[in-house]
């Protein structure tokens, strides 16, 4: 990738939906080699898709909620089975799976606190947990999916 892909990318993590004319005419590039850019860009894998950024408060989704996931089954076929349990809970928006003391950090999205404690229900009988904690967001401070293009370490050698 060289400094007019990552211009290009950046445009587009700031909105997908800007018409390809005005990329090209932003990077300094006719539109058939723009688009020609970007197409290799998704062909690689390194957009992976381009979707619309919601606001949760406007739908009615005030709560966010950080679940913290402890288990002291670490083996295939637990990790398969909570794979399968969590997949199809709209409510998560986010797991990782991580080192240290904790084992998975689920980002929730839910109406109020009684909605949470609907989902909390349905997570703890789809699998066996050994500890779950949940830290509930008082303040969105900050908020973004795009990620960072400039820097000494993203710059090539």
């Amino acid at each position: 990738m060289d400094p007019i892909d990552r211009k290009i990318l950046a445009l587009l993590q700031n909105n997908a939906g800007m018409a390809i004319a005005d990329i090209a005419t932003k990077v300094g590039l006719s539109q058939t080699p723009c688009w020609k850019r970007i197409q290799k860009m998704e062909q690689s894998g390194v957009i992976k898709s381009r979707v619309a950024l919601l606001d949760a408060k406007k739908l009615n989704l005030g709560l966010t909620v950080f679940v913290i996931i402890r288990t002291n089954q670490h083996d295939d076929i637990w990790l398969q089975k909570f794979a399968r349990a969590v997949k199809d809970l709209p409510e998560i928006t986010a797991i990782w799976r991580m080192a240290g003391d904790i084992d998975y950090l689920l980002r929730v999205v839910v109406r109020d606190m009684e909605a949470y404690d609907a989902f909390y229900k349905r997570l703890i009988k789809r699998v066996p947990l050994n500890d779950v904690s949940s830290t509930f967001v008082m303040e969105e401070i900050k908020y973004t999916t795009a990620l960072p293009l400039e820097g000494p370490e993203l710059r090539p050698a």
